[in-house]
């Protein structure tokens, strides 16, 4: 029995990383020997173990042969014969298929430490092709070591993938999957740019692969291009450290643009309604979770709103936070706003600014949920009016907060 430590725990030590979990291969033994010894099984398709004190993963060796589309078509064989280098053989990118022995050498059949010291993110081996979900881990590195670039030949694979229909092959639950890790990266808006040379944007996420190419105005919008725009919103997302929802509501909140006629442009009359519209079905498409849909549902419909928020009358704030739900789900409405100053600051020029309108709304929400509704509903005599009553008491409340802003700013 021969252990391994594999992937990437290596590949992060390499680099000066902090090391999250270890995997390792066990070389040399059969799934009953591992029993034998303590370990307890877990993997549904190929031996997997876990260790019995520390529960860390420890994997037989083994090689896959393809049997039919999609990432599940393998056939997989583990046996005692099966060596490292044919273990490592299988994995996606050379900087992955390092492994390194109890005294804690290298094992690097396939020049991963190379590739870790050039750069370069680049296959292992032309059985690079026969899984799907390979392209988006690449675009997904890609966001996560800004540094590296994908090597051309892997690049052109990747395009094969998507050209050959293998990419449809793909599982909804696993595109979200690697779509919500790379939303989590340092810099979203690599794996999206590497999706999309590949040619695999056009068949996962079409609606965003839609807006490149298409105008807005260039007094608000300096960079122009509608698809540029969307990537500098989730890299602006990512940097101020949002969580998922806020993240995936910033990558969806224009899609309407990418249906404007052309004719139009670079105005997007009603592009907050046309991108509500997009979404549903995408996030059904995609089984996004509803916390993600939801955030992504209000930011699409009302951040032309909140942009707005200073310049508007307080009837119409109310309505803003009524139909955001702002009142019962205060936590989203606050996600709301950190999506819609993301996208304030995702335009050239504009990468610093302060998004004004969040503050402002917050405030407005304060007070509009301030009033006590139960001395308004006791002081009703008629039941059917509480409701009324208690909306008239909060508009009264934001009346009276935004007078005295105003008195405040003209002393």
């Amino acid at each position: 029995m021969i252990v391994y430590q594999v992937g990437g725990a290596v590949r992060d030590e390499l680099l000066g990383l902090p090391v999250k979990d270890r995997d390792y291969v066990v070389v040399g033994v059969t799934p009953e020997e591992m029993l034998k010894q303590g370990f307890r099984p877990v993997g549904k398709d190929f031996p997997v173990f876990l260790h019995p004190r520390t529960h860390e993963e420890y994997a037989l060796a083994r090689t896959e042969r393809k049997t039919g589309p999609g990432y599940k078509g393998f056939q997989v064989h583990a046996s005692p014969e099966v060596t490292l280098e044919q273990d490592l053989a299988r994995r996606d990118l050379t900087i992955n298929a390092i492994a390194k022995d109890s005294e804690g050498r290298l094992i690097d059949p396939y020049g991963g430490v190379n590739d870790i010291r050039a750069g370069i993110l680049r296959h292992v081996s032309p059985a690079f092709v026969e899984d799907p979900v390979r392209v988006l881990r690449v675009a997904r590195f890609s966001a996560r070591f800004e540094q590296f670039s994908i090597a051309p030949e892997t690049l052109a694979l990747m395009r094969a993938m998507a050209d050959n229909g293998e990419v449809d092959a793909l599982v909804p639950e696993r595109v979200w999957q690697e779509i919500a890790k790379g939303l989590m990266e340092k810099k979203p808006s690599r794996m999206f740019c590497a999706l999309r040379e590949s040619g695999a944007l056009e068949r996962i996420l079409p609606e965003v692969e839609r807006l490149f190419g298409v105008p807005q105005p260039a007094q608000y919008h300096p960079e122009i291009d509608s698809g540029v725009h969307v990537m500098m919103v989730v890299d602006c997302a990512a940097a101020r450290n949002y969580p998922l929802p806020v993240r995936f509501a910033a990558l969806t909140h224009d899609l309407g643009k990418g249906t404007t006629p052309p004719e139009e442009w670079p105005r997007h009359i009603a592009h907050e309604e046309r991108g509500f519209e997009l979404i549903k079905p995408l996030c059904q498409r995609l089984r996004v979770p509803n916390d993600c849909r939801d955030l992504a549902l209000v930011t699409a419909r009302f951040h032309g709103l909140a942009h707005r928020a200073l310049e508007l009358r307080p009837e119409t704030l109310m309505k803003l936070l009524q139909e955001t739900d702002a009142l019962r789900q205060p936590q989203r409405f606050e996600q709301f706003l950190q999506a819609c100053a993301a996208d304030a600051c995702g335009r050239t020029c504009f990468e610093n600014s302060t998004f004004e309108p969040e503050e402002f709304l917050l405030l407005v929400l304060k007070a509009a949920a301030g009033i006590d509704a139960g001395a308004v509903a006791s002081q009703c005599v008629d039941p059917a009016a509480i409701k009324e009553r208690v909306a008239q008491a909060r508009l009264a409340a934001v009346k009276e907060w935004i007078q005295h802003r105003r008195n405040a700013v003209l002393q």
